[in-house]
């Protein structure tokens, strides 16, 4: 596999008081034959995030065609999960209805934060949203009680849903800064709404340097399922990685195929690469991806050269 950078696509010009900086993590819809839609996060002064979207040309991803005046969806009500700041993971048809599944901040005192699933849902084609639910889809339980986040869902052949994030129950130290460790679980339900309170371990860390793993974003691969995810260790910030599957139970990590790594380190995207997403478009597929600070300076895109390989 190898992808050939294309740059920076999109950072906020801090012309928006809700748009200042960010815009993470890039969550594709393709809306039209010539319409494709990312959804962002983009934070205001006080890194508060709400979310917008890029509207690009499929045929030309680096056309940009329109840019959100407003967010979609808001923070919510004062107490709730969401109430400072939200970003969007999943974007997906569901019937007459286009669901987003979104992580929501809590901010804390002797954590800075906890983070969990909610679930929205557009009934004008994706140009605003409203909650299903004030409260998280994936809440905190017992077995998984700090962070239960970063979902990426799909609807299977029989009706039914999956849903791939990420959960843990600890927090540790790196460098003096507190920061969650979480690895990769699935679920499924059977309304994409209800789903268990548990989830079963389907990719864990492969050496103690990693500590979390970024949103997933799984594409079918010749008959497999081929994910992609973001590897955090205390040596470095975010790298991008990837693993294939028969069932999307069973992984196996092929982190070196992946095909992409940060650039110089004066680039837009030379202290880390996180958070990419897939779309195939044609004859072309891309790579979304966010650059240094986990999407401070904006995401790019790539053009995959050849397939997927391996």
């Amino acid at each position: 596999m190898r992808w050939i950078k294309q740059g920076l696509l999109y950072a906020p010009d801090g012309s928006l008081p809700w748009a200042q900086a960010y815009a993470f993590p890039p969550t594709p819809l393709l809306l039209a034959e010539n319409l494709l839609r990312l959804y962002v996060c983009s934070c205001d002064d006080d890194t508060v995030g709400r979310i917008g979207y890029v509207d690009v040309d499929p045929a030309d991803p680096g056309r940009i065609l329109e840019v959100a005046e407003r967010p979609v969806l808001d923070i919510g009500e004062p107490g709730c999960f969401d109430e400072f700041g939200l970003l969007p993971t999943c974007v997906l048809r569901a019937g007459e209805e286009i669901r987003m599944y979104y992580v929501g901040y809590s901010r804390g005192l002797r954590v800075p934060y906890w983070q969990f699933e909610g679930l929205a849902r557009s009934l004008d084609g994706g140009a605003t949203f409203e909650r299903v639910l004030r409260v998280p889809v994936i809440d905190r339980s017992d077995a998984e009680p700090h962070h239960r986040t970063s979902a990426f869902v799909r609807q299977e052949p029989d009706g039914r849903y999956r849903m791939w994030y990420v959960a843990g129950d600890e927090w540790i130290e790196v460098n003096g800064k507190p920061l969650p460790r979480y690895n990769l679980r699935c679920v499924e339900s059977d309304d994409g709404i209800r789903w268990p309170d548990r989830g079963r371990v389907v990719l864990d860390f492969a050496n103690d340097d990693e500590h979390a793993f970024g949103r997933p974003w799984i594409v079918e691969d010749d008959g497999r399922l081929r994910l992609f995810y973001s590897i955090r260790t205390h040596s470095k910030d975010y790298r991008l990685g990837t693993a294939l599957s028969d069932d999307g139970w069973n992984w196996q990590r092929r982190d070196h195929e992946v095909g992409i790594d940060v650039g110089q380190p004066d680039d837009w995207d030379g202290g880390g690469i996180a958070y990419g997403s897939v779309v195939t478009h044609g004859d072309r597929t891309y790579l979304f991806y966010n650059g240094s600070a986990r999407g401070r300076t904006g995401f790019g895109w790539a053009i995959l050269d050849g397939g997927f390989g391996g």
